[in-house]
């Protein structure tokens, strides 16, 4: 069973075939597809793309762009596929149904301006694992964790060559390692909280390709006011 949803962030929105009761998109892949700042683009590439909306939604935003999206789980490879369908978008979003750490096999290395990841958060090991084989493996490194996708990013990207990430804050540090090793210098950082007063639930990183040290920190992000209601930066981020 699938639903059809539409969703819409800023002026872009977008229809996405999702599962029922298995892996569906959440905040953190919206505020990913938010998240880059770059004024034009031409090649993006999103490492677990999951439902696609994430891919769909930055077709959007550069329209000029092509955009790949790698997904190892065939249903949501199949899905996603759809979706570009629905959209009208096959000729800017592929989908490409494989193992990420097989991309330069496939895919030119060095040719990506963008790259987009939301990886699993969890270890294999840690937390409770999902009994839905694809909420499972995009919550826990079921299929190959975060160092082996910040390798591929860092192959995969140009030089100067983007890298926006969403990812768990309490392994802000084991990141920015994995990174620094693969010449992918952080540049910008973004703390996102529930609330004024929460601590920080998830994080948005940007590293550069073979960029000179030197990151900024940027207010944090805050989604709700109260209970139930936005805050004015989220009430805008949707649209409303």
């Amino acid at each position: 069973m699938e639903t059809l949803d539409s969703i819409k962030i800023r002026d872009f929105e977008v229809k996405i075939y999702q599962s029922k009761s298995g892996y569906r998109f959440s905040l953190d892949a919206l505020l990913l597809a938010d998240f880059p700042a770059l004024k034009s683009c031409k090649s993006i590439l999103e490492l677990g793309a999951g439902s696609g909306v994430v891919s769909l939604l930055l077709a959007l935003k550069y329209p000029r762009a092509h955009v790949t999206g790698v997904e190892i789980q065939e249903s949501l490879y199949r899905r996603a596929a759809r979706s570009a369908e629905l959209n009208n978008l096959p000729d800017r979003v592929g989908f490409i149904h494989s193992d990420l750490r097989e991309l330069p096999k496939i895919l030119q290395p060095g040719s990506f301006e963008l790259c987009v990841m939301n990886p699993p958060f969890r270890k294999t090991g840690t937390g409770r694992i999902s009994t839905g084989g694809e909420r499972a493996a995009a919550r826990h490194e079921l299929k190959g964790g975060i160092e082996e996708a910040v390798k591929t990013a860092g192959i995969m990207l140009k030089n100067r060559g983007r890298l926006c990430v969403v990812y768990h804050p309490e392994r802000l540090c084991e990141l920015i390692t994995l990174m620094k090793t693969r010449s992918l210098e952080p540049k910008r950082l973004r703390f996102v909280h529930s609330c004024k007063g929460d601590g920080a639930r998830m994080m948005l990183i940007e590293a550069v390709k073979d960029a000179a040290p030197g990151m900024k920190a940027l207010p944090p992000l805050f989604v709700y006011e109260s209970e139930r209601e936005y805050t004015a930066e989220m009430r805008e981020f949707y649209g409303l």
